[in-house]
């Protein structure tokens, strides 16, 4: 039942407190080659039985590595900054019994509750991996307040297996005017919070870094450089309904406990699929009756699914004509209006956690063919996700593939029997 570092709750009747979900975007339910343990697409954060939150304690000024060894040795959590060969600064942390903590990264080592490794957009296998990953071993900590309302905290960088966040002479680190020492790590941890939380009224935040400390800054130049940001005194880092979590090769979104409540689930969905297959749509040139395939066959193109023109949003079954020489391989004319465009098979969109209503499934991106609800699908259509190092584009949250065309999306034109 529970992952490692989620543990059973101690009163077996007692549902455990949930803090939130951290789910990746680019997934439609699950990781392609399945989820397994600390690896998959979602990951639920529950109160532990046990506090293991931690909040600096003694700073140390030491001038050999050796010293510094000794101290981060001690068993206790600690962040060393390398300022120069000869002095480094290590900030040693102790217990927090009021906060539980949660480690992301791309590391199988057991401080790692949640193991996030690249994101492959288009849905392909595992297989098709990036040789070189960009996120980092231990990439971000999430620290819950273990009393209501339950705030979480993001901060970057995750303590390794000996309890310790090493940042080396070249990551940026400073020193703050009151005295305590921040930095940032390599490829950074940066965070977007919508505006308006996660409904379908919500518009696109500002997207900010986050410090090792937990500080908002403006972005860097590019990902990796020098240079930090400036500081933004107004922005915390406490994650809400909606966040997004990027850690250059995979974006996390964050759903609180009561966000999900209202969130439809997978049963909802289910029905919503049966309901659209009910009305028995039809192509409206082979007059075939058209349907959804299960949830649990979603990687595979049947007989009956549903395709569609892109450009029109004409829903047809699969043919073979319309082809034109002077397009592209993939794009085709529509019989019923004639306009030209990508013609793709249409899957329902399976991961409730990107709903932001419990809408039909009326629109589909463009040009993946996942399909949700007109307002999720319009909310993911304006949202800028980070792209390699400087970049920036919109992407289908079911499988990162980046959109294209006008809206991002298209309204579903379905034809319905005609008996």
């Amino acid at each position: 039942m529970f992952s490692p570092g989620q543990e059973e709750p101690s009163a077996p009747n007692k549902e455990p407190v949930k803090y939130g979900e951290l789910v990746v975007l680019g997934y439609n339910g699950a990781l392609p080659s399945g989820d397994r343990g600390r690896r998959k697409s979602r990951f639920a954060l529950y109160k532990r039985t046990k506090a293991n939150g931690v909040k600096p304690s003694t700073i140390h000024v030491v001038s050999t590595p050796q010293a510094s060894k000794a101290i981060s040795c001690k068993g206790q959590h600690s962040i060393s900054y390398t300022l120069s060969r000869n002095q480094t600064v290590v900030v040693e942390y102790t217990h927090d019994k009021d906060t539980d903590m949660f480690q992301v990264g791309r590391s199988t080592e057991s401080p790692i509750d949640f193991v996030v490794t690249d994101t492959v957009s288009g849905g392909q296998t595992d297989d098709a991996q990036i040789t070189q990953s960009t996120i980092s071993r231990f990439a971000c900590r999430i620290v819950c307040d273990r009393s209501e309302p339950y705030t979480a905290r993001i901060f970057a960088a995750g303590f390794d297996s000996s309890k310790n966040i090493f940042l080396g002479e070249k990551a940026a680190k400073w020193k703050n005017p009151d005295g305590h020492m921040d930095g940032l790590t390599t490829n950074g941890v940066l965070v977007m919070h919508p505006r308006g939380g996660f409904t379908e009224e919500s518009q696109p935040g500002v997207w900010r870094e986050i410090s090792v400390c937990g500080d908002v800054y403006t972005l860097r130049e590019t990902r990796s450089a020098q240079q930090r940001g400036k500081l933004v005194e107004s922005e915390t880092n406490v994650l809400q309904d909606g966040s997004l979590i990027d850690l250059c090769g995979a974006t996390l979104l964050w759903r609180t406990a009561d966000g999900l409540f209202h969130t439809p689930t997978q049963k909802h969905i289910e029905a919503l699929r049966q309901e659209i297959n009910a009305a028995r749509p039809q192509c409206p040139v082979g007059l075939n009756t058209l349907a959804f395939p299960s949830i649990s066959r979603k990687e595979v193109v049947e007989e009956k699914q549903p395709w569609a023109y892109l450009s029109c949003g004409h829903v047809h079954g699969y043919h073979n004509w319309g082809h034109r020489s002077d397009t592209e391989a993939n794009e085709r004319e529509c019989p019923m209006c004639r306009t030209v465009g990508p013609y793709v098979p249409l899957w329902l969109g399976c991961e409730a956690g990107f709903y932001v209503d419990a809408g039909p499934p009326t629109h589909a991106f463009t040009p993946c063919g996942h399909v949700c609800s007109e307002k999720s699908a319009k909310y993911w259509s304006q949202i800028p996700l980070p792209h390699g190092t400087h970049a920036f584009h919109a992407a289908c949250p079911f499988c990162a593939t980046q959109l294209v065309g006008e809206q991002n999306c298209i309204k579903l034109i379905f034809q319905g029997p005609v008996d």
